[in-house]
């Protein structure tokens, strides 16, 4: 019996020393730390994005590892600046504690390799497409900068053809040039066959000066048919920010019919100031669709230049927080898609919800720490329903002090969105919603990519 207890010990005395040897073992990067930057920080950590190293390889890794663990530790990267307890969206990038722990425990090891040598290849966008192959690529003018060149808005025709009227279920812009595009909000000009004889015709780029209407530009760019009379003009198909990922959703949501003749309008093609002589070569990816969109995508605009006054009026006073609001009634029941929330250099939190008439709140989104440089569309990971009578409520608050270290004025001046100036010294305060008309059962229609 005595020799049954010292043998049940001894195993016993084993497991517990193999167990705190297994726990002991740091985190290496095949097994623990890859997966987490597959799915959080290749996307724009690889070539030709807007990540400023890449991140395809341990090698990559090892060489970034106390970058990477600074960003991490203080919530810099990755760069999702809405709250994710407020609510969830498709593809949102947020690292849990454990994830953290893991990276930090990582590093703090001397950034173990593992078994690397079975490791696959972190595959990327060769092709700078984040949706596959495209069906058709059309090039954007090239542009050509100065250094030390501040801002610059362009408007932009991108004329192209067709042999035949069809269907478009995905538009993505491609930035040429990462550290200079900004933004890009555009339009497709839907030309009628018999009445526009040449799609090229006009100016290409004109600049949008402050002196000048946009009617005027779009004169300039030949957007009317030869008669004089208006296309047809499908608003908001191309849309680029700073970290944004282009949108796919599920079929027969959203998504555009296109005739043989056509131009993309880049309604505001926004540069940042370049640092040294910088050329950008953009381009923008078609993807056809077999047929018409069940569900075609509709839009509209809070506050600057949208469908609801901001108040009280967007006047900011220097030294001060200001916090301004904007409402809008919905006329019908819709299921949202996708928002996106807009503000400059002064934004510091954004929240939108809706009332609805039974007094439910209904979450939209909530950003704590607005941040100029990342500015997402959201996409819900289900269509949000919002009963018609519902209020959808916007709050946005703005820091015109010295403690705000992105302000671009010193000492701190009166500034205002100037009727929708575009310069980012000046501001905005928008809230953009893409939905489609309420059909039962939305309220479970995944909008998560296959």
């Amino acid at each position: 019996m005595t020799r049954f207890w010292i043998s049940f010990i001894a195993l016993w005395f084993s497991l517990i020393w193999l167990s705190c040897s297994f726990e002991s073992q740091p985190p290496n990067y095949a097994q623990d730390i890859q997966p987490i930057l597959v799915r959080s920080c290749v996307p724009c950590h690889q070539p030709n994005q807007i990540g400023h190293f890449n991140l395809l390889t341990y090698q990559d890794a090892r060489l970034n590892a106390n970058k990477i663990n600074y960003t991490v530790t203080n919530g810099i990267m990755p760069p999702w600046p809405a709250e994710p307890h407020y609510t969830e969206f498709v593809g949102q990038m947020v690292l849990n504690s454990d994830e953290i722990k893991t990276i930090t425990d990582w590093v703090a090891a001397g950034c173990p390799p593992g078994d690397t040598a079975h490791l696959t290849p972190i595959s990327y966008q060769a092709n700078r497409s984040f949706l596959g192959r495209p069906d058709l690529t059309i090039a954007v003018p090239p542009s050509y900068f100065d250094s030390g060149q501040v801002d610059r808005f362009l408007l932009v025709k991108v004329p192209f053809e067709l042999p035949n009227d069809t269907f478009l279920r995905a538009v993505e812009f491609v930035p040429g040039n990462t550290r200079l595009v900004h933004h890009v909000n555009g339009d497709m000009v839907r030309f009628d066959f018999d009445k526009k004889k040449n799609v090229s015709d006009g100016e290409r780029v004109v600049p949008m000066v402050l002196d000048s209407t946009i009617r005027d530009a779009y004169q300039r760019v030949g957007v009317l048919h030869d008669d004089g009379s208006y296309p047809v003009l499908a608003k908001s198909v191309v849309n680029y920010l700073p970290g944004v990922l282009a949108q796919q959703y599920p079929e027969g949501i959203g998504g555009w019919k296109v005739n043989r003749k056509n131009a993309f309008l880049l309604a505001d093609l926004h540069y940042g100031p370049a640092e040294k002589t910088s050329t950008d070569s953009s381009y923008i990816n078609l993807f056809f669709a077999p047929k018409p969109p069940e569900r075609p995508m509709r839009e509209f605009q809070m506050g600057t230049l949208g469908v609801s006054p901001i108040v009280p009026p967007l006047i900011i006073p220097p030294n001060k927080i200001s916090t301004y609001t904007t409402e809008w009634v919905v006329p019908e029941t819709i299921s949202i898609v996708t928002i996106n929330p807009h503000m400059h250099w002064l934004g510091k939190s954004f929240k939108a919800f809706a009332l609805t008439p039974n007094a439910d709140t209904i979450r939209l989104i909530h950003i704590p720490k607005w941040n100029f440089n990342w500015q997402f569309f959201y996409t819900f990971k289900k269509m949000v329903v919002v009963p018609a009578g519902s209020r959808i409520v916007v709050e946005g608050v703005f820091d015109n002090t010295t403690n705000n270290p992105f302000n671009p004025n010193y000492p701190p001046k009166v500034v205002s969105d100037k009727n929708g100036s575009m310069k980012s010294s000046d501001e905005m305060f928008q809230f953009i919603v893409n939905y489609v008309t309420y059909k039962p059962g939305d309220e479970t229609v995944s909008l998560e990519r296959n």
